[in-house]
């Protein structure tokens, strides 16, 4: 939907675990509050690969300026839309520590996912209706078949957006909001970077 205080409380968390984070704005300064308008805007950008990876690429020529940042030492974590960035940045050969995406299953163009250098982890809601069993299906497969290193948490009875909290707006159909999933996908994202990403002291100062 935007760049909310839901997403800048996730760079603040991230920041208290010892990171650099960026958490960027897809839409220009816009909130998408309208379920409608959203649809709009997030369905082209799904289905243009070239697209999602100039603003992911936007995003990470942002953060290597930031002097803290260290530009060989980069993980991109997404929900939604921001998880195909995550993953289309991969397809593209970036050299990233590790790709997590939650909610976004998104399959690339064939043969891409070989330049997947990292581990890939993805969460979704068992009941996620815009992410169906064969959606999830596909994308495993084109992970296996590139021979990347990757994982997929299945969420018992979560639906789509399950990490958002509720929101004062209309939304599409299929969306819920889990505390208790979205705590164990949180804590996953967590994992996954400190496995991939670890935080040193010496980084830390």
């Amino acid at each position: 939907m935007g760049l909310s205080d839901v997403e800048r409380r996730r760079a603040d968390a991230l920041a208290e675990l010892g990171y650099v984070a960026l958490a960027f704005d897809l839409h220009g300064g816009r909130y998408l509050g309208d379920p409608d308008e959203m649809l709009a805007r997030c369905i082209p950008l799904l289905s243009d690969p070239d697209r999602i990876r100039g603003i992911g690429h936007a995003a990470l020529d942002v953060l290597r300026t930031e002097s803290r940042a260290a530009p060989d030492r980069i993980a991109a974590i997404g929900y939604g839309t921001g998880g195909a960035v995550g993953l289309e940045l991969g397809r593209d050969g970036v050299n990233l520590r590790a790709i997590g995406t939650v909610n976004a299953l998104t399959t690339g163009r064939p043969g891409e996912a070989a330049r997947i250098r990292c581990p890939v982890w993805a969460g979704v809601g068992s009941e996620d209706p815009i992410m169906p069993p064969a959606q999830r299906n596909a994308f495993t497969a084109e992970m296996q078949a590139a021979g990347v290193d990757w994982r997929l948490a299945v969420y018992g009875g979560a639906l789509h957006a399950f990490h958002h909290p509720p929101v004062d707006h209309p939304t599409v159909p299929g969306v819920g909001y889990h505390p208790q999933h979205a705590q164990r996908a949180w804590r996953d994202v967590v994992d996954l970077l400190a496995e991939c990403l670890p935080v040193t002291e010496d980084l830390r100062a």
